[in-house]
């Protein structure tokens, strides 16, 4: 039988690490990918196809030709201030998007799909530890397309007899250990990457968007987890599809919060470099924190997030940045 798993996104920063992950485990990953955000250098692992997933002529012939036991669907706009100002082109990509693979993952009889979901679908609940039952309140078109494609699985399950993982993720950290592959976004938002950014010159500082937050320390809090933790949950969750298991939806992170200036201080041990920064006003919609209840996760699929300690995510970040990133 077939071991091909298809992998939408595998060109970017998780797809890709998924994809490594895949081929370590005895699978092939098939990455589809149309280089809007993703790059060719990461594609390392399995075949490619380069395609829009608004292209059900392109999908039919990836899924004809590859025949894959199951989908990884990672491919998504994820730029929450973009999400703000341009929702069309969100409701239009993760979601229409998403109906088109689905509905040719469904004729191809390829009924096993993990879906790559965000904690955005919560919305704005200081203070709480968040499960998976928390109500989903999201507060921008990203959170907003998330949560439909949450609810189209859950009806084509329904209609079809599709089975899903969705994992609603908290803020991935960290780079491949050997340093082949790494985070590497256009334009880049995420805080460690952008410190680190900081710290060698590529910008001339980190701005910290409010220091008056109702946290220990003034500023937001976040839950961080490694990406080879994160898309080691995801081959937990394929192996819960292909044992015949029920669709299910798992929260990932470690239950642990970082304030932005502690991770700055984590930062400047890891590297031994201090960040250069400055403080500005609160940005719209920042939460003061989200920290994930990830039980399900540890109890149910058995995930460990090992490697998931601050200093090991800035650490592994620290040595891919190094290498200079990807060229193409």
């Amino acid at each position: 039988m077939t071991r091909n798993v298809l992998v939408t996104g595998g060109a970017g920063y998780i797809g890709s690490h998924a994809c490594k992950a895949l081929a370590a485990n005895g699978y092939v990953p098939v990455t589809v990918d149309n280089f809007a955000t993703g790059w060719r250098d990461a594609v390392k692992y399995g075949p490619l196809v380069e395609a829009d997933l608004l292209d059900r002529a392109a999908l039919d012939a990836a899924f004809a030709t590859y025949r894959p036991i199951a989908v990884m669907h990672f491919a998504a706009f994820s730029l929450v201030g973009e999400a703000r100002q341009n929702p069309g082109k969100y409701w239009r990509n993760n979601v229409l998007g998403s109906l088109t693979l689905i509905e040719a993952a469904i004729a191809a009889g390829c009924l096993d799909f993990v879906f790559s979901s965000t904690c955005a679908t919560y919305g704005d609940q200081d203070g709480v530890v968040l499960n998976e039952e928390s109500p989903q309140r999201p507060h921008n078109a990203y959170g907003s397309s998330k949560r439909a494609v949450e609810e189209m699985l859950r009806d084509f399950g329904a209609s079809d007899g599709l089975r899903s993982v969705i994992f609603r993720y908290f803020n991935v950290a960290g780079s491949d250990p050997d340093g082949e592959i790494g985070e590497n976004h256009r334009p880049e938002t995420h805080l460690i990457p952008v410190m680190l950014e900081a710290i060698d010159g590529k910008r001339p500082e980190l701005v910290i968007n409010g220091t008056d937050y109702p946290t220990h320390d003034g500023t937001c809090v976040r839950d961080y987890v490694h990406v080879v933790d994160l898309v080691e949950a995801h081959l937990r969750g394929l192996e819960w599809l292909r044992d015949g298991k029920g669709s299910r939806v798992f929260n990932l992170g470690t239950g642990a919060g970082f304030s932005v200036k502690e991770v700055l201080s984590h930062a400047r041990a890891a590297t031994g470099h201090k960040v250069p920064h400055r403080f500005g006003p609160r940005r719209s919609g920042d939460a003061a924190s989200l920290v994930s209840g990830s039980q399900r996760a540890l109890q149910e699929l058995g995930w460990d997030p090992k490697h998931s300690s601050l200093k090991r995510m800035i650490q592994d970040a620290w040595t891919w940045h190094k290498t200079g990133g990807y060229s193409s």
